[in-house]
């Protein structure tokens, strides 16, 4: 009983429901794990004893959480305070606001009493008692503030106050875009895999011929170096930083300027770069982010030593201080991971602590490195500029839209430099469901929720504020993580894990302020299983969420596909996503003998092919009785425009276009459960004979052009009011 206490004052459950009506028991040692990761010791009946009583001596005494938060334009104070506490608040931008709190809640002069008010304005013996109410919490501004009180028994108490806007922005009417994984799309350009050139081009191209809206891509996260290098962009070294390896070299301004030996070598690199771009375009390669790097990494080693010009010069210094230490943090990372390599565990015993002598001792002697690799981040960074100007200039609504990863690789930059700020033998992950009976393991070390909010957010406000740098929008990878993470202790199952629950309110306050700053919308991707509540709350703060064409169905009722305008308003509405096959693949049962060659089926072939087509064929019955199938339900491509139609009769604010449907691409970009079986992450665009397209080929597709007429016809009604939302469950987020 007492653990169990101990464990809910900490945010640590003790049990799970796994489907409804279903409660399974946390193992006591996995929760005294997970408490030991906290900086708990439950390891014995006395230290639980122990711990309570220090639990409950904090509680008695805290006047203020470490960090508060208030929703304008709320009048009330963020947590309750005794009549006549004084407020003092430091404001980001500087200043001061001071005030009383009311004594009682009779109306009068909204202005309030000053801090340091002579008796008979405030406290004091003998003072008149101030009965008039204050104004000064909703005359606030937006920011990250901090707070000081100071009760009328001398109490005192200071914390991080986040001042937030009540909801995100939502988009003008309805928009449309592109999803793509930038690495599978390669142009004529490319040198091996998409960059940031090529978005660029896409965006142009989509939002000036196409009225697209957006572009959506994946995450552009800084990988962990390695032979091979991990192709999964969901598990990086650094969120706070992109990978340069997504350079355009060319656009590098510093590139014309090469000259003599040094040129003739860049030269030779570009042909190098070429033959890889035909092997994948031509040949049939896989993209080989390994083989990309390489050539890039010496092209940039050329580039770079053209000095920079006063302006630019200037330029780089101003990111400098822009970046500050997490930047000189990542730098470090990269040059020591270039000598002691990518696992800092690894590393001699001095370099493992960011902070540490040694440490700084060995940036001073690898300086150039440091500063090579500030200057890459740099350059990428005016590259996202430019894909997101690219975008704005051609008439987008929305822009690009960045995707957040849920997590870092634990031998990555992230994890070395924030130590403090995640939790020690720790992963992320997934508990069983009725989809996945085994859980998973995401292998991603979680943020502390108690070092988040003493230190006020600051890894998390910083990593949000670089990635809305030049996006039109932010996709955050397991929305849910912002409420709760299932935490696995190093050397368990998934089944033994728990999950611990974050200040969500805090978490939603940072991220609605950084988005409002940044004129940004926020995307959050819930499939999968969905506390109750939860999509109403981020749905209340304006943040989208993601439907499925296949997983949205009646749960509650007649499992039968949810019929258009019953989708709910606030979402971005899809056909697939990256880990769900491709429309055509779904449409002609190819994903089901895709699993089957690779033994992934867990029931006979003709069991899961019967079941696969009774679905199919129920929804193509469903789209030709809304009038939405006018080819006939045996044409493919009518098929896939059906969907889309279907997309378009929902109310659905944002409607994404999975590029390769666009052309008829059968194969998955990543087919989760597989690890040496499939080529996650490493497939180009291809048509519907695999056959890899070009950008420029794709712009110039029949089909595709088939497809946008769809979205040029516009025929679709208006956005309108979101139905009652559905309490079932829908399908399973892949892993």
């Amino acid at each position: 009983m007492g653990l169990a206490r101990l464990a809910a004052l900490h945010g640590v459950a003790t049990s799970h429901s796994p489907s409804a009506g279903v409660t399974v028991p946390v193992p006591d040692t996995t929760v005294v794990s997970v408490l030991a990761a906290l900086g708990v010791d439950a390891s014995t009946p006395d230290a639980v004893r122990s711990a309570l009583a220090a639990a409950d001596a904090a509680t008695a005494e805290r006047l203020l959480p470490p960090t508060a938060v208030l929703w304008l334009p709320s009048p009330e104070a963020p947590v309750p305070l005794p009549g006549g506490t004084r407020v003092q608040v430091r404001l980001e931008g500087g200043g001061t606001r001071e005030w009383q709190e009311p004594l009682s809640d009779a109306p009068g002069d909204p202005l309030g009493v000053p801090l340091g008010a002579p008796p008979g304005k405030g406290e004091g013996a003998g003072a008149v008692r101030d009965t008039r109410r204050t104004a000064g919490w909703d005359q606030l501004p937006t920011g990250i503030h901090r707070l000081g009180v100071r009760t009328p028994d001398r109490r005192k108490a200071r914390a991080t106050l986040v001042v937030a806007p009540e909801a995100v922005a939502q988009p003008e009417g309805r928009v449309h875009g592109f999803l793509v994984q930038l690495y599978s799309l390669l142009s004529g350009k490319s040198w091996g895999m998409g960059d940031l050139g090529d978005l660029a081009e896409l965006a142009a191209w989509s939002g000036r011929a196409l009225g697209a809206g957006f572009v959506q891509v994946n995450p552009l996260h800084a990988a962990v170096p390695g032979a091979p290098t991990d192709p999964s962009p969901y598990r990086p070294s650094s969120r706070r930083f992109p990978d340069p390896v997504h350079l355009r070299i060319e656009d590098v301004p510093e590139y014309a300027y090469v000259t003599g030996q040094d040129r003739i070598r860049l030269d030779t690199l570009v042909e190098k770069a070429a033959h890889l771009r035909t092997a994948v375009l031509d040949k049939g390669a896989l993209i080989d982010r390994d083989a990309v790097w390489e050539l890039k990494l010496q092209a940039l080693e050329l580039v770079l030593r053209i000095p920079l010009g006063p302006g630019r010069r200037a330029e780089y210094c101003d990111f400098l201080a822009a970046q500050g230490q997490a930047l000189d943090d990542h730098a470090t990372w990269c040059a020591l991971a270039e000598v002691y390599g990518s696992e800092w565990h690894s590393w001699p015993a001095g370099l493992r602590d960011p902070r540490s002598t040694e440490t700084a001792r060995a940036r001073g002697e690898l300086m150039d490195r440091v500063d090579f690799h500030c200057r890459l981040a740099w350059l990428t960074d005016e590259q996202l500029g430019a894909a997101s100007r690219a975008a704005r200039d051609a008439g987008m609504a929305v822009g690009i839209v960045h995707d957040l990863a849920v997590g870092v690789h634990p031998g990555g930059a992230d994890a070395w430099a924030q130590q403090d700020a995640f939790a020690a033998g720790m992963s992320v992950g997934a508990p069983p469901d009725a989809f996945n009976a085994r859980g998973q393991d995401w292998g991603l070390p979680p943020w502390r929720p108690d070092t988040l909010a003493a230190c006020g957010y600051a890894p998390y406000r910083d990593l949000l504020r670089g990635l809305l740098r030049h996006a039109g929008a932010l996709r955050l990878d397991h929305v849910m993580g912002l409420f709760r993470l299932w935490w696995v202790p190093s050397g368990a199952e998934p089944t033994e894990g728990t999950y611990v629950r974050y200040d969500a309110e805090a978490m939603l306050a940072v991220l609605v302020l950084e988005a409002h700053r940044a004129g940004a919308i926020v995307i959050g991707e819930d499939l999968g299983t969905v506390e109750p509540g939860v999509r109403e709350t981020l749905s209340r703060r304006g943040v989208l969420g993601t439907s499925v064409l296949w997983f949205e169905r009646d749960w509650t009722g007649t499992g039968r596909p949810l019929s258009p305008e019953s989708w709910r308003e606030g979402c971005v509405a899809t056909a697939t996503t990256h880990d769900l096959p491709s429309t055509a693949a779904r449409l002609t049962g190819g994903h089901v003998a895709l699993r089957h060659r690779l033994g992934l089926l867990t029931r006979p072939l003709e069991q899961e092919s019967t079941d696969d087509s009774a679905e199919v064929a129920e929804w193509l019955d469903y789209l030709s009785r809304l009038g939405l199938l006018p080819e006939g339900r045996f044409d493919e491509e009518g098929g896939i425009r059906a969907v889309y139609r279907f997309l378009l009769h929902t109310p659905a604010r944002m409607v994404g276009v999975w590029l390769p449907d666009a052309v008829g691409d059968r194969r998955p970009q990543n087919l989760p459960g597989t690890w040496d079986q499939y080529p996650n992450w490493r497939l180009p665009v291809a048509d519907a004979d695999g056959r890899p397209l070009t950008l420029e080929e794709l712009a110039a597709s029949p089909r595709l052009h088939a497809l946008m007429n769809v979205f040029r016809a516009r025929d679709a009604p208006a956005p309108r009011p979101a139905a009652e939302p559905r309490t079932g469950t829908p399908g399973a987020r892949p892993a």
